[in-house]
């Protein structure tokens, strides 16, 4: 690779971040913010995603005993005439399932449902944001006073538990939706229950202080007829307890208008960040482009003139309501506010399978939902989507919120790895997993090798050799296969890299499972090259060593897929 190859990617990928959007100015679309209120900490410059944990089922355990959030009358199971499901769950990682009174799945199996009670469920949950890079979960926490109390107070520390286990964070949202008392019983609860989980580690911080979310106030609405004088005094108190408040307030909360009772502007300007809420508020790009123009770029901007971050609300879409168009809606939101500079993402939500705003992993196809039942899996609009797919399109809008990944309005997140039908057990074993290199050049870091876009690279110092990169596919499986690539541009002349697979089961114990070999690096045939074992050899840790590249002096790689077969 020449110097010049070089500042044609650099120029190629800056060139996207002044992409004008349709219906806006360049002027508009390229307005920079100004400087953060706040560093980089737990919420700030990073992926905060909402997480209920209020899913139960008859026979779980559970103190609150019923079909919690799955049924109408959750006293009986969810079935077509007796539900509040607006999408279904893929249910393959769950240990525990409780059948309900739909019908089978397309597949014939039975359809049964998980409950957020069993540790199981929130481990799972969380081990796909560690695997989808989800920073933080923000709990919700609703009148905890009444019979939902017990069940509500043992889901936070399920949920700490599982935050960690799994290296995550979470703090506590407190959502003041027909809460009567709130004025009172939210100071109480926060004192004698909820303060104690700040002892966590896994607990989040920002700017050094707990961080809590009070969602509700301001909202025009019967649910939450609260005066702002009230809700100050919360707020306030809050903060002398040394808490970061966020404040979870109404789309229209700076005009004061629509669905913002007037009158509320201390209150919302009192909060350490503002997080308006949009789930409802647009089901196309279309519609997200106008509120980046009516809403987001002034709502910045008036945070940032009185010292308060910005969170904005990102959603996939309504998936019953076939608004997702297979993440284009999504990824418009990401490209849009990252092209503003937010402080950061609040995805709303992770586990809403009520509404269908879910990214948790959902059903791709009929066979995975009830027949019958019209709800509609991933695939509605003709594009078969991975169950995980919205979880991986949130990792890559997080990388690109954070510069791991340049501003592009092309979403780089293909719909399925596995290229059908197939489920992800037999997919990439190395797609977004963690990875390491022996060294690193400018931006070009080894993440870049696992993204699943094609288009960004990890390349070694220069001049150097050996060189490696290397995956931890996150336990000990079998491996027979990997395909390696290099960017498929054609500017990226052909090349001979030569490289060595190497396994390891503990991460320092090395043995070669194919010998160093020339890797031909074409762009007429896509760039990529496949190495196959003679044997499927069980490992956790691979290691790709390279020794030498005829195209530039160092080792260079945009993607290594790895498969059991």
């Amino acid at each position: 690779m020449t110097l010049s190859r070089r500042s044609v990617i650099v120029s190629a990928l800056a060139g996207t971040a002044t992409v004008a959007l349709p219906g806006l100015t360049p002027a508009v679309a390229a307005t920079p913010s100004a400087a953060a209120a706040s560093p980089v900490g737990d919420v700030v410059g990073k992926i905060t995603v909402g997480y209920q944990g209020w899913f139960a089922c008859k026979g779980d355990g559970a103190p609150i005993n019923s079909w919690w959030h799955w049924s109408r009358n959750a006293g009986t199971p969810p079935s077509p005439s007796n539900t509040t499901i607006a999408s279904w769950p893929d249910m393959k990682e769950y240990t525990h399932s409780y059948p309900t009174a739909y019908g089978n799945l397309g597949n014939g199996q039975q359809a049964s449902l998980f409950s957020s009670w069993d540790q199981q469920t929130v481990d799972t949950h969380f081990r796909w944001m560690r695997e989808n890079n989800c920073d933080t979960a923000a709990l919700q926490r609703f009148n905890p006073f009444g019979d939902e109390g017990p069940t509500r107070d043992a889901m936070a520390a399920k949920v700490r538990q599982s935050a960690e286990a799994y290296g995550r964070k979470f703090y506590i949202m407190y959502d003041v939706t027909s809460w009567t008392s709130m004025q009172s019983e939210i100071k109480q609860d926060w004192t004698s229950k909820m303060k104690a989980y700040t002892a966590s580690g896994a607990y989040a911080k920002q700017n050094g202080k707990p961080v809590v979310c009070i969602w509700g106030f301001g909202f025009s609405d019967p649910g939450r007829p609260f005066e702002p004088a009230p809700c100050l005094d919360v707020v306030n108190w809050f903060k002398d307890q040394g808490c970061y408040v966020i404040g979870g307030v109404p789309t229209h909360w700076r005009a004061g208008t629509d669905d913002s009772r007037p009158g509320f502007s201390d209150v919302y300007h009192a909060f350490n960040m503002i997080s308006p809420w949009m789930v409802g508020r647009i089901s196309n790009v279309s519609q997200a482009d106008q509120f980046l123009r009516d809403l987001n770029t002034p709502d910045l901007a008036d945070c940032a003139a009185h010292g308060i971050d910005y969170q904005p609300c990102v959603i996939p879409g309504d998936l019953q309501s076939r608004a997702r168009a297979h993440g284009d809606l999504m990824w418009r939101q990401f490209y849009n506010l990252v092209g503003i500079k937010v402080q950061g993402f609040y995805i709303s939500m992770f586990d809403e399978f009520n509404e269908g705003n879910q990214i948790a992993k959902t059903a791709e196809t009929t066979a995975d939902v009830p027949s019958g039942s019209g709800i509609l899996p991933l695939d509605e609009d003709g594009t078969h989507c991975s169950s995980d797919y919205y979880l991986r399109l949130t990792a890559d809008g997080g990388r690109m919120l954070k510069g791991q990944l340049a501003l592009t309005a092309v979403r780089p997140t293909v719909p399925s790895p596995t290229g059908g039908g197939g489920t992800q057990p037999t997919g990439d074993l190395a797609l977004r997993k963690p990875a390491t290199a022996s060294s690193s050049t400018q931006n070009y870091g080894p993440g870049n090798a696992v993204d699943g876009n094609s288009g960004s690279y990890w390349e070694s110092a220069n001049n150097a050799f050996p060189q490696w990169v290397q995956i931890d596919l996150g336990a000990t499986t079998a491996v027979k296969r990997l395909v390696l690539a290099l960017p498929p541009d054609a500017a990226w002349a052909t090349r001979t890299q030569t490289v060595a697979v190497l396994g390891s089961t503990n991460g320092s114990a090395f043995t070669t499972l194919v010998a160093a070999a020339g890797r031909t690096f074409d762009p007429a045939t896509g760039n990529s090259t496949t190495v196959t074992l003679p044997a499927a050899v069980d490992t956790r840790y691979v290691r790709l060593q390279f020794t030498a590249n005829t195209g530039w002096p160092a080792g260079q790689l945009a993607n290594v897929s790895v498969y059991a077969t």
